[in-house]
């Protein structure tokens, strides 16, 4: 089976931290990958060249990388920052990443267009998964090209306004009615429900980060109760 088939009808596990964050430590990272994949993650998505490399090393599913930045400026729902360029792309590509994600909104990237990033992971015989905010994002991105649609910054861009309660459905669903090509559902997922009625919506694949690999985030959720 291919990359995309492997996907189909699971679940995507973002195992991700900041730097300036406890699990930030590289032998964390590895097990926190470890331990989602032996709950059953059907992929991983990861921060990165270098848990990249440990993503393929160890795991013998596919591996969705990009990069951030260690600190996310103020501004962050202004800018992209997700894969934001043609240099992040080649160090993903170069630590072996099967699925490049990169920021498809249609704001300004690091010095290259869309069109140039989904053709550098094409030309490495990679697949490209495009992190978008609205239904017209999507569609851009899918017409010149990227292999996925992801839900990933619906409602963290100044485009998509202020974000739903829980996952965007209604992106989801209006994205899977208009595009032949996989669209995955990522944010804001926290329940077991969430998940079975993003698959009835037609979502190929979802992507939960927060209510997994997370924990002060999860802690939060507890002690916010009081």
């Amino acid at each position: 089976m291919g990359i995309l088939e492997n996907l189909k009808g699971k679940v995507v596990v973002s195992s991700q931290a900041m730097p300036d964050e406890p699990l930030y430590q590289e032998e964390c990272m590895l097990a926190m990958m470890k331990s989602v994949v032996n709950g059953g993650a059907g992929g991983l998505r990861v921060a990165g060249a270098r848990d990249v490399r440990n993503a393929k090393k160890y795991f013998n599913i596919p591996v969705i990388g990009l990069t951030k930045p260690d600190r996310l400026p103020d501004n962050w729902k202004e800018i992209v920052y997700i894969t934001p360029g043609l240099k992040e792309v080649r160090d993903l590509i170069e630590a072996g990443a099967d699925i490049i994600a990169f920021d498809g909104t249609l704001r300004p990237h690091d010095g290259c267009t869309v069109e140039e990033i989904i053709k550098t992971i094409h030309n490495a015989g990679r697949l490209a998964m495009a992190d978008i905010s609205t239904l017209e994002e999507g569609l851009y991105c899918a017409d010149r090209g990227a292999d996925i649609i992801s839900t990933t910054l619906a409602g963290y861009t100044l485009e998509s306004g202020e974000p739903t309660e829980g996952p965007d459905y209604e992106l989801l669903k209006k994205l899977a009615e208009k595009l032949d090509k996989p669209v995955i559902l990522e944010g804001r997922i926290w329940e077991p429900e969430e998940v079975k009625k993003a698959f009835e919506l037609g979502a190929y694949s979802v992507v939960i980060g927060s209510a997994i690999t997370r924990p002060q985030l999860i802690t939060k959720r507890f002690v916010e109760v009081l």
